[in-house]
């Protein structure tokens, strides 16, 4: 998971926690949503969660903040990358 771990080193969250993935590309929405809102709800809060989507997850941002997580989203040319902790 090294390209993983470059996006956690790049956006400052922290580097010595657990690290899940969600890969909600190929999802239609609300899929990524409410699939990242429930993974987060199933995780420790020492782990990292990094969601790769096809667009930056705007519905999101707001429920992060709701339930107190930092997150950071990196938008590539094949990708958008959110990392996701607290």
């Amino acid at each position: 998971m090294p390209e993983i771990a470059s996006y956690i080193e790049e956006v400052g969250a922290p580097t010595d926690r657990p690290i899940e993935t969600l890969d909600a590309r190929e999802l239609p929405p609300p899929q990524p949503l409410k699939n990242t809102l429930e993974r987060l709800a199933e995780l420790d809060d020492e782990v990292v969660l990094v969601q790769q989507n096809d667009r930056a997850p705007q519905h999101l941002y707001p429920q992060l903040d709701d339930r107190g997580y930092t997150y950071e989203t990196i938008e590539g040319d094949e990708q958008v990358v959110t990392v996701i902790w607290r």
